[in-house]
């Protein structure tokens, strides 16, 4: 892959503030998941509903982010002179480590019999979300090398252990992947959109091609009874495709604001690219339904020219009138999304497994526990200052 001389080299701040915002939401709305006499519009929608809301665009936006990150990231290595080799064992490394966590956050929700296992379910889920922060936190240059070992290797073995401690419900031993989780899905996508990325050298029409190529895949594998159903493997590449749209959007979106000489204006070729992905998504929708949880191709769609048009808002506001003040508040976020994401599991299960009850139950039903989930995802943003200051940072 060649270095892309265009793409500016500088941190898009942009980019930053839509991750952190994401972020914020996603805490919010986790939270709000167990608030009782809420709102139809502030959940998810039911599978068989043909609508979305704010919630269901939460997944997608972190799918979208991850492909706008992608020209930065491979850039940033081709410049500081990393090997092919360096640069595919980092990728697989990272697309690994998603899917590993994420695969053990749906087994500690449910599929197991209590009965049946050494420890609790509580503590093993206290666990099974506590080990990624120790094997994968960014150490400062000066802290111990040995302690560092102890700590990534130690929690490895952990993370080992708390497999063979699983027992399924079926009184069979070891996890399965009942679902990938929301990490392990971004997994996968970030796996298969990289790698052709890679194999294209980021070429911006090919990018183009791979996101109609999955729009059409995502399609064929809602469409009862196709013949390409038979192939071994199309479903489970065609499910993980469904969300490698998102991912290949935010890079075709990424390389049409930022690999170019100069800033413009008024960027015609995203406009366009708005407009295209509301088209596609409202002309989907009377054969598959606008639906998050069965993932059709029109939510999709819709979902990338949402976040299109929020992020060229933040764009226009932030890069080009250099309005960025307002930011600091969710900047904590952005810079260390993995930990954020992981830390409010690692609450609950401590909670669970010590039998802590700290919010009293007016806080869990109508307006008041809309107003905890907010305070809540308030609290989550400075725990975060606080952990980028001691450099607890997460970094796959």
């Amino acid at each position: 892959m060649k270095i892309k001389e265009n793409l500016y080299n500088q941190r898009i701040i942009s980019i930053d503030a839509l991750r952190g915002i994401t972020i914020f939401v996603m805490i919010f709305v986790n939270e709000l998941a167990s608030v009782k006499n809420v709102p139809q519009w502030m959940k998810h929608m039911p599978a068989d509903a043909d609508a979305m809301t704010f919630v269901d665009l939460v997944f997608p936006s972190f799918l979208f982010i991850v492909g706008m990150s992608v020209p930065f990231a491979f850039n940033a290595r081709l410049l500081k002179g990393d090997s092919p080799k360096t640069i595919w064992t980092h990728t697989l490394k990272r697309a690994l480590a998603l899917v590993i966590i994420g695969v053990f956050m749906v087994n500690a929700e449910y599929g197991y019999d209590a009965s049946k296992m050494l420890i609790t379910p509580a503590f093993w889920g206290l666990l099974a979300y506590s080990m990624p922060i120790p094997i994968w936190n960014k150490y400062p240059k000066d802290f111990s090398v040995w302690l560092k070992y102890i700590l990534q290797y130690g929690a490895i073995l952990v993370l080992v252990a708390l497999y063979f401690l699983y027992i399924q419900d079926t009184g069979e031993r070891g996890m399965t992947p009942k679902w990938w989780g929301i990490l392990g899905l971004i997994g996968w996508a970030y796996f298969f959109t990289v790698v052709y990325y890679w194999l294209v050298n980021g070429k911006l029409w090919a990018m183009i091609a791979f996101l109609v190529f999955c729009v059409i895949a995502n399609s064929i594998n809602l469409t009862e009874g196709h013949v390409l159903h038979q192939l071994p493997g199309f479903s489970f590449i065609a499910g993980h495709l469904t969300h490698a749209a998102l991912v290949s959007a935010g890079i075709v979106i990424s390389l049409l604001f930022f690999d170019r000489k100069k800033e413009v204006k008024i960027n015609w070729a995203v406009l366009g690219f708005i407009v295209l992905f509301f088209a596609v998504g409202f002309f989907l929708r009377p054969y598959y339904g606008i639906s998050k949880i069965k993932g059709t191709p029109s939510w999709t769609m819709l979902s990338a020219g949402i976040c299109t048009v929020l992020f060229y808002f933040l764009y226009w506001l932030m890069e080009l009138k250099k309005q960025t003040k307002w930011s600091d508040f969710f900047m904590p976020a952005a810079a260390n999304p993995l930990l954020i994401y992981i830390l409010p599991g690692v609450i609950y299960y401590f909670n669970q497994a010590f039998n802590i009850h700290i919010i009293p139950e007016y806080l869990r039903e109508g307006v008041p526990g809309i107003i905890w989930s907010l305070v809540f995802s308030t609290i989550m943003l400075l725990v975060m200052k606080i952990c980028n200051k001691f450099k607890i940072q997460l970094h796959l």
